[in-house]
C-alpha cells in the first residue's frame, strides 16, 4: 500500500495526474523492482509514461531506444515541459549537429540526464557505446519493439543487435514496449531480447472510439477525400501516402483547396520536418501528410481523422497509424482507400529489392492480410482484434462501415463443410487462396502439378462467389474451426472444433450485405443539401440523359457517366462553371452537354427550396492538370504510348487511366496512329461497334462480350478512340 501511494505521489509530482491508466502502475512497479518487462499496449494507452516515470524516480539514466526521430523530439519536449531543467531529457540521433551532440554528452556524463533517447543506428556507433559505458544506467526501454521481428510491420535489422549491444555496454533490466504485435511478433521480441522470464502486461487492442471504413479507390477518390476533409473543417487529421512524391502532390492539392496542410517525409531536411511537425502540434496546420514508410510519430491527442491515401504493407502498420486518431478518447475517424491494383504494384516493388525467398513469402502473407481486411464484409473491429490474437465477442461493433450497413445472417453450414473437407483433402498443406482455387475448380499450374483436379472437392462449389468463400474462411478462423500457420506461408489447419464439425455439422452463419434493403445512409431525403445523392433528382437526370442520348443517337454513358449524375444529385451545380467541377465532367463536356442539366437542377433547387452545399468546387492542382496537358500535346505529336509512359515514369495501365480521364471529361484526342499501329482494322471495328451499341462502357462486361481473343489493353484503347470520336 505504501509503495502504491508513493507511485501515485510521484505521478502527481512529475506529471500532474491523480491516477494511473489500466496496468500502468503494475508495469512501473515491475521496472522499479528490476524485472524485465514486456508491455503490449495500444496507441493512446499511455506506454511512454510506463518508462518515463520510473526513469525520473530511479538513480541513473534510462536509455530509451526508439526508431522514430520525430517521436524522440516530441517526447523530449514533453518531458522538459514537466521538469525545471532541459538537461533532464536528451536524444542522440542523426539530426544533431556537433555542438548539440557535445552538450548532450556533457549533460549525460554529469548525471543530469534521466532519459536519453537513442536511435538504434546511433547505438551501434563506438563513440556512443563508450559514452554509455561511463554512466550509471537505470534500465533500457526498447520502444516500438515490433521492429525486431521480420513479421513486424517496420522490421529494422539494427534492432536485431540491441541485445548484443546491451551486453557490451552493461546488462540492466529491459522494458520492451509495442502497440502492434501479433502473437508471432510478441514471441520474436521476447526471444531476441533474451527476456525469458519477463513479466508480461497485455492490454486490449480494442479502441472503441475509432471508426473504421474502407472505401474503393476509383478515379475520383481524391475529390472524395477533399470533400471528407471539408466536411470536418477545423478538425486535425493525418493523411498517409506510400511515396514522398505523393505526399508533396497531395499537400499541394489540399492547399489549392484552401485546406491548411503540411508535408512530412524523410526526403525533407530535418529543420523543415521539425518546423512542419511543430506547426501541426501548435494547430497552425489542420492536416499533415506523411509517408507510410517513414512512420511519423506524432504524439497529438486530438487528431480527429486518419486517412490512408494508400493502404500500408501490413495490418500492424494500419493499426498503428489509425491509432494516432482519437488518443484522448474522443472522435477518431479512420478512412482508407483500397484498390487491388495498388496491392499488386506494392508487392512487385517490395519483393524486387534482393529479398530472400523467406522475406518474399512474409511480404506476400502480410499484403494478403491487408487485402482480406479491405474486402471483408464482417465487422472490421472483430477482424483486426482476431488478427492480434484477441477475441471480440460482440456480433456488431456499431462503429465500422460494415456494421453500419444493413446486413443479414446467411446460413453457410454446407460451405464451411466444403472448406473443411478441402483443407483435409489437401492434407493441411496449403493457404486459403489455394483452398478457394480448388473449391472454385480453377485449372492453375499448381493444380496440374499436384494433380489436385482429381480430388473430389475440386470444383465442388464452382457456382459460389469467391468473396463469399473468403468470408466463410475468415469467419471460420475467428470462430476457431481452422487456424493459420503464420510461419508456414499461412497454411490452413483444422482445429479440434473443425474436426468435430466435419463429423457432426451444426448451424454456421456469416454476415452478408442485404441488397434487398436500403440503408438510411445510402439515401437522403430531398432537400438535404449534400451528403448523399438525392434519389428523385438522380432519376430526373437519368431521364434527361436518356432523352439527349436518343436525340444524338449515342449510348447514354457517352453523355455523362452515372457517377457524374450521382454527384450532380449530391451537390446541385446550377452553373456551367460548377458543373465542370463535377467528377468526370470537365469544361468541354460541361459546355457541350451541360445547359439542359444545369437548367433542370436550377429549377429543381428553387421548387424544393434546397439549401445547396456552400462549396462544391474541388480544385485541381496545376501540376496534375499540367500532366494531362502534356500527355495531350505528346499524343498530338504522335509520340508512342510507351515513350509517353516512360517520360512521366508511369506504368502503361496508369497512362491509360490518365488518358481515359482526359476523354471522359470531354477533351478530344487523336489516337488513330496508335490504333493503326497496334490493332488490325477488323478488330477495331468490332470493338468500336460494341461500344456504339452497348448500354454500358464497363470494361469487364465488354471483355466478356467480345471474347477471350481480344486483350484488355486493346479494348481500353478502342474505348478511348470511340469516346473521343463520338462523345467529344
Amino acid at each position: 500500500m505504501a509503495n502504491s501511494l508513493r507511485l501515485t505521489e510521484h505521478l502527481k509530482k512529475h506529471f500532474g495526474f491523480d491516477s494511473f491508466k489500466a496496468t500502468q502502475k503494475e508495469i512501473i512497479q515491475s521496472i522499479i523492482e528490476g524485472n524485465d518487462t514486456f508491455v503490449l499496449m495500444p496507441t493512446g494507452g499511455g506506454k511512454s509514461l510506463c518508462y518515463q516515470l520510473p526513469a525520473l524516480m530511479l538513480e541513473g539514466t534510462a536509455i530509451v531506444i526508439s526508431p522514430l526521430i520525430a517521436l524522440m523530439k516530441n517526447q523530449v519536449d514533453a518531458i522538459r515541459s514537466y521538469t525545471e531543467k532541459e538537461s533532464t531529457a536528451h536524444y542522440i540521433n542523426s539530426s544533431l549537429n556537433k555542438a548539440s551532440l557535445e552538450q548532450v554528452k556533457a549533460d549525460v556524463i554529469s548525471g543530469q540526464t534521466k532519459l536519453l533517447y537513442v536511435a538504434p543506428e546511433s547505438l551501434t556507433k563506438q563513440d556512443n557505446i563508450e559514452l554509455l559505458r561511463q554512466i550509471n544506467i537505470s534500465f533500457y526501454a526498447v520502444d516500438e519493439a515490433h521492429c525486431i521481428s521480420e513479421w513486424g510491420h517496420d522490421f529494422r535489422p539494427e534492432y536485431r543487435r540491441i541485445r548484443t549491444l546491451m551486453d557490451e555496454i552493461g546488462t540492466k533490466p529491459i522494458i520492451a514496449l509495442t502497440a502492434t504485435a501479433t502473437p508471432k511478433v510478441q514471441s520474436d521480441i521476447q526471444k531476441n531480447l533474451g527476456m525469458v522470464n519477463a513479466k508480461v502486461y497485455k492490454s486490449s487492442f480494442n479502441r472503441e472510439n475509432l471508426y473504421y471504413e474502407v472505401r474503393h479507390k476509383n478515379s475520383e477518390f481524391e475529390k472524395d477525400m477533399i470533400r471528407f476533409i471539408k466536411q470536418h473543417t477545423g478538425k486535425t487529421g493525418i493523411i498517409y501516402c506510400m511515396s514522398r512524391t505523393k505526399v508533396d502532390e497531395i499537400t499541394e492539392l489540399l492547399k489549392t483547396n484552401n485546406i491548411k496542410a503540411m508535408a512530412y517525409h524523410a526526403g525533407m531536411d530535418s529543420i523543415q520536418r521539425s518546423t512542419n511537425q511543430d506547426a501541426f502540434l501548435n494547430e497552425d496546420a489542420d492536416v499533415i501528410v506523411a509517408t507510410i514508410a517513414f512512420g511519423m510519430g506524432i504524439d497529438k491527442p486530438d487528431v480527429r481523422f486518419v486517412i490512408h491515401h494508400d493502404m500500408p504493407k501490413s495490418l500492424e502498420g494500419y493499426y498503428q497509424e489509425t491509432g494516432r486518431a482519437g488518443r484522448d478518447g474522443g472522435e477518431g475517424l479512420c478512412i482508407a482507400y483500397y484498390d487491388e491494383k495498388d496491392m499488386e504494384k506494392l508487392e512487385k516493388f517490395l519483393i524486387s529489392k534482393n529479398k530472400s525467398v523467406n522475406e518474399r513469402e512474409i511480404i506476400k502473407q502480410l499484403l494478403s492480410d491487408v487485402s482480406e481486411f479491405s474486402r471483408t464484409s464482417i465487422c472490421r473491429r472483430k477482424f483486426l482484434l482476431h488478427y492480434f490474437g484477441e477475441v471480440y465477442e460482440q456480433a456488431n461493433c456499431c462503429n465500422c462501415d460494415n456494421c453500419k450497413r444493413i446486413t443479414k445472417q446467411v446460413e453457410a453450414k454446407d460451405l464451411l463443410l466444403n472448406v473443411l473437407d478441402a483443407i483435409a483433402a489437401l492434407k493441411e498443406k496449403f493457404p486459403a487462396e489455394y483452398v478457394i482455387t480448388i473449391l472454385s475448380g480453377e485449372e492453375t499450374a499448381d493444380v496440374t502439378t499436384y494433380k489436385h483436379a482429381d480430388l473430389e472437392e475440386f470444383g465442388s462449389v464452382v457456382e459460389e462467389d469467391k468473396e463469399k468463400l473468403e468470408t466463410v474462411i475468415r469467419q471460420a478462423l475467428i470462430d476457431g474451426y481452422i487456424s493459420k500457420d503464420i510461419e508456414n506461408l499461412g497454411v490452413l489447419k483444422l482445429t479440434t472444433k473443425g474436426k468435430s464439425f466435419r463429423k457432426k455439422p451444426t448451424s454456421f452463419t456469416i454476415q452478408m450485405e442485404d441488397a434487398s434493403e436500403e440503408s438510411s445512409e445510402d439515401v437522403e431525403l430531398k432537400g438535404s443539401g449534400g451528403g448523399a445523392s438525392d434519389p428523385i433528382l438522380f432519376s430526373m437526370l437519368k431521364d434527361l440523359r436518356k432523352k439527349i442520348a436518343k436525340k444524338l443517337d449515342l449510348p447514354p454513358y457517352v453523355i455523362f457517366q452515372e457517377q457524374s449524375l450521382n454527384d450532380m444529385a449530391m451537390f446541385y451545380p446550377v452553373t456551367i462553371s460548377e458543373l465542370s467541377n463535377i467528377s468526370g465532367v470537365g469544361q468541354n463536356k460541361a459546355q457541350r452537354y451541360g445547359a439542359e442539366f444545369v437548367e433542370l437542377i436550377s429549377s429543381y433547387v428553387k421548387e424544393n427550396e434546397i439549401e445547396r452545399p456552400e462549396d462544391i468546387r474541388i480544385r485541381i492542382v496545376p501540376n496534375k492538370s499540367k500532366l494531362k496537358v502534356s500527355i495531350v500535346q505528346l499524343i498530338d505529336r504522335k509520340v508512342s504510348l510507351e515513350d509517353i509512359a516512360n517520360n512521366f515514369n508511369l506504368e502503361f495501365d496508369e497512362l491509360l487511366d490518365e488518358i481515359e480521364g482526359i476523354v471522359y471529361s470531354g477533351t478530344k484526342i487523336n489516337i488513330d496512329y496508335i490504333i493503326k499501329d497496334l490493332l488490325d482494322e477488323e478488330q477495331t471495328e468490332e470493338i468500336f461497334e460494341y461500344f456504339k451499341n452497348s448500354t454500358t462502357d464497363d470494361l469487364k462486361t465488354a471483355i466478356e462480350a467480345l471474347g477471350p481473343d481480344i486483350e484488355e489493353e486493346e479494348v481500353r484503347l478502342v474505348r478511348i478512340y470511340f469516346l473521343s470520336d463520338v462523345a467529344n
